[in-house]
């Protein structure tokens, strides 16, 4: 299993959540978060913002997906054609396991599934 921490622009936010419904990934966590890329933030005039809003998009993924769901939300996030600076990043993690809170089930990395004993 993957962890896709996608980085994206407020404003593109609701064309990815589309994006991923399409193609077959409904599970999404949407954090508010705030940072500086490379651009070390946008200097208007005599103001410079080091902390630019974005949001970051966590979504659980299977590893054969993982190419599938990064070009799916490439593309919805992309500014334009070509893309422009401040448009993200997506982190690709492994996830070891997996837990359901309401069941009580454990899903390893191998797609192995037991009950966990409470």
């Amino acid at each position: 299993m993957i962890m896709l921490r996608s980085i994206v622009r407020p404003e593109k936010v609701d064309a990815v959540l589309a994006a991923l419904m399409e193609a077959g990934f409904p599970g999404v966590t949407k954090l508010s978060v705030v940072g500086r890329g490379k651009q070390r933030g946008i200097k208007i005039g005599e103001i410079t913002y080091d902390e630019i809003p974005k949001e970051m998009l966590l979504t659980l993924i299977k590893d054969k997906d993982k190419d599938f769901a990064i070009k799916t939300i490439i593309k919805a996030a992309r500014t334009g054609e070509k893309g422009a600076y401040g448009d993200g990043k997506i982190f690709a993690v492994p996830v070891e396991e997996v837990y359901t809170i309401s069941s009580g089930i454990k899903e390893d990395a191998g797609g192995n599934i037991e009950e966990v004993k409470i």
